[in-house]
Parts: C-alpha cells; structure tokens; sequence
C-alpha cells in the first residue's frame, strides 16, 4: 500500500488531472459543428472532410492500448504530462494550418498524443484516493469525461460564431497550460511502475486491427458498407489481425494485453455495460444534432443550447451518485441507471416534427441523470476486484471498449436510421393516391397536376419518413436498455 497524498493535495490533482480529460473529450465532438466551415477554408470535398473526424478517432483507437504499457515503462507522470504538452501543441499546430492535408496530419497527431490521457487519468484518480473513497473519485472523473462531449457543440458553435472554426482548437490552449504547470508541481510518482518489455507484434496486430475496424466503421455506410470491396478488404484485414493477435497473446510469454484482467468477472461484465453506456452517451447525441438541424432547422448555437440540459442533468447528479455508490450496492444504481436510460430514449421515441424543444431539452436531462446513476456505480465496479498492477492495462482497455462501443452504436444506428427512413419513404408514397380518403382529410387542397405541389408533397414524405426512421432508432436502444439490465446479477459486490 502506498501513502495516499492529503486532502488539499488530491484536490488540486484532480482539477488538473480533469483539465487534461475534458480537453481531449470536448475535442471529440466540437469539430462536428465547424466541419461545413473547414471544407469552405481548405477546398476539401464533402467525403474528405470528414476525415477530421475519424483520422483523430482512428490514432486514439490504435494508441489507447498502448498507454498501459508506456505507463508501466516510463512512469504514468512523464507519460501523463508528455500527452498533456504533446495534445495542447499539436491542438494550436491544427489552428494555424493552410491546408487540407496538414489538418488531417495534425489531427492524427492530436489522436495519438490524447490517447492515454483519458484512461491515465482515471488510474491516477483511482491511485491518489483510498479505496472507500473510489466511487466519489469515479463520480469527479465522470464529469470531465460525459461533459466534455455534452459541451462540445455548444462551445464549437459559439466559437464558429463569435470567431472562426480555427478558434475550436485554439480553445484547449489554456486548458494544456494550466493542466502541464499543475501537474508537474503537485502530480506524484507512483512507486508500482516499472519496466517491462514490449510486446511489439501483439500492438502491431492490435493497431491494425482497431484501424481497419474503425474504418471500416466510418466508411461503410458511404460506401454502401459490404458492396464495396474497401469494407470486404477492412473487415477481412481487421478479422484475421485480430485472430492472428489472440493465437500470439495466448502462445507468448508476456503478450501486450494481459487476458487476465478478462477473467475477473467485474471487468468483463463492466466491459460489456461499458460499451452499451458509449454507445448510450455518444449515439443519441450524433443522432440528435443532424435531426434538429436537418429537420427542425435549429441553427448550431441553438442546436447546442437544445442539448444543453444532457449535460445539468449529469451534473446535478454525478455527487448525488458518487456518494450512493460508496454506502449502497452499486448493482441497485446499475439497473435505475438503465431503468432512467430506457425512460429517455422511450421519450425520444415520442419526438415529431410538430414538437418544439421542450421535449428535447426533457428527454436529454433525463438521459443526463441516467447517465449518471449508470457511468459511476459502473466505473467503481469494473475496478472494485482487479488487483493494482493491472490498473493501468484495465483502464486503457476499459477507455478503449468504451470508445469502440460509441463508434458501434453510431455507425450501426445511422446505418439504420438511414435504410429505414428509404423503407418508410416507400410505404409513404404508397398512400399519396387520390383516393385515399385519409389524404384528402388532411391535405384537401393538392393538387395532383401540379409538379410545384408534387415537389413540395415529396420533401414532406421526405421529413416525415426520416423522423420516423430517428424514433424507431429511439426505440431500439429502449429495448437493449431494458434487454442488458439482467447482466447486473452477474457483477459480484463486496461492502467494506
């Protein structure tokens, strides 16, 4: 056991410490609202542009696993401060770019250098605190990492508005400084690091198993996902890099990934809440915003501001939850956690396009409050029983089953959200006939000889059909909410 730093001392490490978490986490998705802005200013085409996105998913996905390693091998403070200096540069070099090309390269370099900030962070807040204090600590570092993403479009919208899309990057300057200068005065090294080998053919397959699964991800649905050979030669490369990489971890002495954090029971079961809980966090929130700009015609700033209440729900929650969990079964948190998660996704199921944003602003504060009953008992629970030396492998893995997860969910659910609405649209048409009796009620004046009134007819079975496709959307996460909750028997609870 090692000397727990004091009170004050923890506190203002923890500060620092969310700094650097909600840096990388806003990064996540405020590029979402700038990107028609990017593609004005670097001549880019609609499909190259959106290679600002999954470039930087794509490097965090590769190196969140090696964290874990560079922890143990020089020290989780070097490491730490390094990513936290490497992402603010590389944040200010993708501001002052003059081309396309260069803000791709930057932009992998942000991925890259933030990948072990976010599992680092949460082994550094789960080492400096006592083990009765674990579920507060989880609590703390849910906030930075659910917020981040929540204030994301809010932030990037104002920015665009106020200044210019370049000021998206500009904005996590004061973040990196204040969290490097923290840092390096009051972060402690931790005595259980020390070397180890690395295993460089198990992170080659696993890298290159996680890049041609991500983009295989990002690229199907553009690409009309298995009649491409680009996605049979991704999903072919990313299986057999994958199998190639369980017969190596299994056969070598000491493999990259050590499987026996799998066979605790509270991480794998944690594991699978935790993917469900990515896909739960950042799905609904990739879904929301194109429908509330595509189909309500919110502006950015409004756009933002709609989903605002997501995030004042998790935080009025967060404490709440993170003293529960320390006195009370986190099992029983879990299932009111999915019972609030499947509540809002049931209500999002009721959105129409004669709604205003009251009900948006509703269902997102009750997702943010079951966010939070579920984020925190599940992170205190992943950890409760893996022994120490495996901390930091345990939350590169759980960063990177979590962040798999939201890129499952939402390219699956685009996926169908996009399919269905074609399936809709079609049933729609069906009926746009003048002898049904139920047209005529409600639409008495068309006329059927006009192209101008053919036209309007066909962009309103165009709306309606899509919001039809984002509710069924909506009610397929209810019924998985509701399907996983019986897992939580599986979690083994001990009170201290």
């Amino acid at each position: 056991m090692h000397a727990y730093p004091p009170e004050g001392r923890r506190r203002l490490i923890t500060l620092f410490t969310l700094a650097a978490a909600f840096m990388t986490q806003l990064d996540a998705t405020i590029a979402n609202v700038a990107l028609p802005h990017m593609q004005a200013s670097t001549s880019a085409s609609r499909e190259q542009i959106t290679w600002v996105l999954t470039s930087y998913i794509i490097m965090a996905a590769i190196f969140t696993p090696l964290s874990g390693w560079l922890a143990s091998r020089f020290g989780r403070k070097r490491l730490f401060i390094s990513s936290v200096v490497g992402f603010t540069v590389a944040s200010m070099l993708c501001g002052v770019v003059a081309n396309f090309e260069q803000l791709v390269l930057f932009r992998m370099l942000q991925g890259m250098m933030g990948a072990a900030l976010l599992p680092m962070s949460q082994a550094i807040l789960l080492d400096i605190n006592p083990p009765e204090r674990h579920g507060s600590a989880m609590a703390t570092w849910g906030l930075g990492v659910i917020l981040g993403p929540i204030c994301g479009p809010i932030l990037g919208g104002w920015l665009i508005e106020v200044f210019n899309w370049r000021w998206i990057f500009f904005i996590n300057l004061p973040f990196g400084i204040l969290a490097t200068l923290g840092l390096l005065a009051f972060l402690p090294a931790f005595e259980d690091e020390n070397a180890v080998d690395l295993d460089l053919t198990g992170f080659a397959l696993l890298a290159v198993a996680i890049g041609s699964f991500q983009l295989l991800l990002d690229r199907g649905q553009m690409l009309d996902w298995f009649e491409s050979r680009e996605i049979w030669f991704e999903a072919l490369l990313a299986g057999t890099a994958f199998y190639l990489f369980m017969v190596h971890t299994l056969t070598t002495e000491r493999p990259f990934v050590n499987l026996a954090i799998f066979t605790d029971r509270n991480f794998a079961v944690g594991s699978v809440f935790g993917f469900f809980l990515g896909g739960l966090m950042y799905s609904v929130m990739a879904m929301t915003a194109p429908m509330l700009a595509d189909l309500m015609g919110y502006p950015s700033v409004l756009v933002g501001l709609a989903m605002a209440p997501r995030g004042v729900g998790t935080m009025l929650m967060m404490p709440l939850v993170g003293m529960l969990v320390n006195r009370h079964d986190p099992r029983i948190l879990i299932v009111i956690g999915m019972a609030i998660s499947g509540l809002s996704t049931a209500m999002m199921a009721g959105f129409s396009l004669q709604m205003d944003a009251r009900l948006v602003e509703l269902a997102g504060f009750v997702q943010g409050v079951g966010a939070a009953f579920l984020f925190v008992p599940v992170t205190t629970v992943v950890f409760a029983t893996i022994p120490p030396h495996l901390r930091n492998q345990g939350t590169a893995m759980n960063s990177l089953i979590r962040a798999l997860g939201g890129s499952v969910w939402i390219s699956a659910l685009q996926s169908l959200t996009i399919r269905n609405e074609a399936t809709v649209h079609a049933r729609l048409t069906e009926g746009m006939r003048p002898d049904n009796p139920a047209l005529m009620w409600r639409w008495p004046e068309i006329d059927f000889s006009s192209p101008a009134e053919m036209l309007r007819a066909s962009g309103e079975i165009g709306r309606q059909a899509m919001m039809v496709s984002y509710t069924d959307s909506f009610w397929l996460l209810f019924v998985f909410a509701f399907a996983l909750t019986p897992m939580v028997v599986l979690l083994r609870y001990r009170r201290r």
